[in-house]
């Protein structure tokens, strides 16, 4: 048997390895799977809760924590040590997995059945209770898994392929299971980007590209960042809404949680069954409003696993900490309903007081398990649930809306470079929204806010420089009994208006943002009346995917004879006109939401607020360049994707500090010297 001792982890310290690395090995040696020359593999996942909550990766496959300020806090939990030996009859290829558990104090109950109680701060107290809702959440305090031979080559964590050197092959027992030949990661690049290349269906090389994941993460987050132009559209929109609707028949394995009404009353355990304890992003949606597609459903999983891929590439999150989830409480689809191959619910979808329960239970389990630090990004929920989510859970989690929020902010950063180019102030100039859902109202909300700090004049006045246009026509005061909550702040005083033509014409506005999903709505004659009273005006044609653009590039460069300042949300290629070349920049919400998950993680905050989203479109103007200007680009090539994530998530870091949470400043050092103690391991 193993002899008890007590064994004090000093964290952050090189004793803590060696310690670990010892135990281990003698785990290992006493199950029969001793480490080839007394040595262990350095393909070991290993994970520390600390008060960061932060981790690293290093070259030699090792990850986890290194913060020596981490400390439980709280109440004293006991600890039982698991070792389980897998394999243990083989002489050579051993699997051992060692893990320490909490001892955890229960009582039966579930997250449901407790009742939601009002704090002194409007928060809701949930069984995880807002008292301790900063306190680090001792869920797996650490976990080892060593792997070795055929189970290494299909770990997708730890997997090189062919990059594993000779001397990898012998300590890991490789040795006959991989070709003799020894291949860089960059030439593995270089071959793989060939063979994505000659697939000319963008859906194959969106299934090339998650193939790879599932098989060599570290090989196709090397091809993501060094091909991010490229490959950012097939991983992202506008091919991941062809994924999302095709994706009953591509699915393969898993890539997120499916949590569904099924599972109601039992979302901690589902929590649970996921194999990474340390979650600090997770992306979720309910699959209703994907893209401008629709409701697609359980199939609206691509959205959640491809915005956590950018939180990874673009934004420098562990793989890890990331949890891709999606609700699934049935479909209005018809044609889905009817689909053989549909992999979700087959019912009508769940609405009112059942679908609120559902939500609440997840939002609950959520902070119980992994605290309140972790991020919760909603992703394409319909209008009619997306402000209500938002709105009641933005005072109790740390919760952001991309569609609302995240759309808003890379919008207005691309008005802060085009005034560059027209110039005046924003309270200068008129827009106008053909669109008023999430994207419309939240973007003209986020405008009226910075209005509102610029002029100093009052929120509701800084409205009126604003209008929008919905499936009725105008939105004006005369509609107000009929409105929706979230448009009843932009009905204006006017005669109602039924056309986006005619609301162009008595408006006159400088600005034109389509935000509808109704492709080809921006005609000729619209465009043309926009340039008839504007020199340079200001047209951003937003919806996604490419088929619902509001118009092309080539129209509206071509009908406003070259003059329009033009940005998209979907990509288009650059368009000649009258011998000069026009590049359409593309307001991404890419440039936005992984560099503020990563400032939101690294301060520790633990609310979002206004401020940081303005504090992230003032960062990314400030990377357009001159000589984007030049071309008409407001928005900065992607090249520089990851350095722009890095100034936002600074931006957004320095603003917490300044809305004054000291403990935030005091996780964001933490945190801040676990990634910088951690490349000397």
């Amino acid at each position: 048997m193993v002899n008890e001792k007590k064994m004090k982890l000093k964290l952050g310290q090189v004793g803590l390895l060696q310690s670990l690395t010892q135990s281990v090995n003698h785990i290992v040696h006493i199950h029969g799977s001793p480490a080839k020359n007394g040595r262990l593999s350095p393909y070991i996942s290993f994970d520390m809760i600390s008060l960061s909550g932060s981790s690293f990766t290093t070259s030699s496959g090792l990850s986890g924590s290194c913060n020596p300020f981490s400390r439980r806090q709280g109440r004293t939990h006991s600890a039982s040590v698991k070792v389980v030996a897998l394999n243990s009859n083989r002489e050579r290829n051993g699997s051992v997995v060692m893990e320490t558990s909490l001892q955890e104090m229960r009582d039966g109950s579930t997250v449901v059945d407790v009742d939601p109680k009002s704090t002194v701060s409007g928060g809701v107290q949930d069984v995880y209770g807002e008292d301790n809702a900063t306190e680090d959440k001792l869920v797996t305090p650490w976990s080892i898994s060593v792997a070795s031979g055929y189970s290494l080559l299909r770990d997708p964590h730890h997997n090189k392929g062919l990059a594993f050197a000779q001397k990898e092959r012998d300590s890991h027992f490789l040795r006959g299971l991989l070709p003799p030949v020894v291949i860089s990661q960059d030439l593995q690049v270089k071959k793989m980007m060939h063979n994505i290349r000659q697939y000319e269906v963008p859906l194959q090389k969106y299934m090339a590209m998650m193939d790879l994941q599932e098989m060599n993460e570290k090989l196709f987050y090397k091809l993501l960042i060094d091909n991010v132009e490229e490959l950012l559209p097939v991983v992202y929109t506008p091919t991941v809404g062809e994924a999302c609707q095709k994706y009953g028949s591509i699915f393969r394995r898993p890539q997120g949680l499916f949590i569904s009404l099924n599972e109601k009353g039992k979302i901690l355990e589902v929590l649970r069954n996921w194999p990474e304890k340390n979650i600090q992003v997770i992306v979720v949606t309910d699959g209703e409003r994907i893209l401008g597609l629709g409701d697609l459903g359980c199939q609206g999983m691509g959205i959640p696993v491809g915005k956590l891929s950018l939180y990874t590439a673009l934004g420098g999150v562990r793989p890890s900490a990331c949890l891709p989830i999606t609700i699934d409480v049935g479909t209005n689809n018809e044609k889905l309903l009817e689909d053989e191959f549909y992999i979700g619910l087959r019912q009508r979808r769940a609405t009112g007081q059942e679908y609120a329960e559902l939500l609440h239970e997840f939002m609950t389990a959520v902070k119980q398990l992994y605290g309140e630090k972790v991020l919760i990004q909603f992703e394409d929920f319909a209008n009619h649930n997306a402000f209500d989510l938002l709105a009641k859970y933005g005072t109790t989690h740390l919760v952001f809306n991309d569609d609302i929020q995240g759309t808003a902010s890379v919008v207005l950063a691309g008005l802060f470079a085009a005034l560059k180019l027209v110039g005046g102030t924003l309270a200068d100039h008129r827009f106008l929204f053909l669109g008023a859902g999430e994207a419309g109202t939240g973007i003209a909300e986020l405008i009226a806010l910075e209005m509102s700090k610029q002029t100093n004049m009052p929120l509701e006045e800084t409205r009126k420089n604003i209008w929008l246009v919905d499936s009725k026509g105008l939105i004006v005061k005369s509609r107000m009994e009929s409105l929706q909550h979230f448009k009843k702040p932009w009905a204006h005083e006017h005669e109602p208006v039924k056309t986006l033509l005619d609301a162009v014409n008595d408006i006159k506005p400088t600005v034109l943002i389509g935000t509808s999903g109704v492709g080809r709505t921006f005609t000729k004659e619209v465009v043309e009346a926009m340039a008839s009273f504007n020199e340079k005006p200001i047209i951003l044609s937003l919806s996604n995917p490419t088929s619902q653009s509001e118009c092309t590039a080539e129209e509206a460069y071509t009908w406003s004879q070259g003059r329009a300042i033009f940005a998209t949300g979907s990509p288009f290629a650059p368009v000649e006109y009258d011998g000069k070349v026009f590049v359409p920049g593309q307001a991404n919400n890419a440039y936005i939401f992984p560099g503020i998950g990563l400032g939101l993680i690294m301060s520790g905050t633990i609310r979002v607020h206004d401020d940081m989203l303005l504090a992230a479109s003032e960062a990314l103007a400030a990377q357009v360049t001159e000589e984007n200007l030049e071309k008409g680009l407001i928005f900065p090539p992607f090249t520089n994707i990851r350095k722009i994530s890095a100034h936002i998530a600074a931006k957004v870091a320095a603003k917490a500090y300044e809305l004054g949470d000291p403990f935030n400043i005091i996780a964001f050092f933490i945190s801040l010297f676990d990634h910088i103690q951690c490349f000397f391991f």
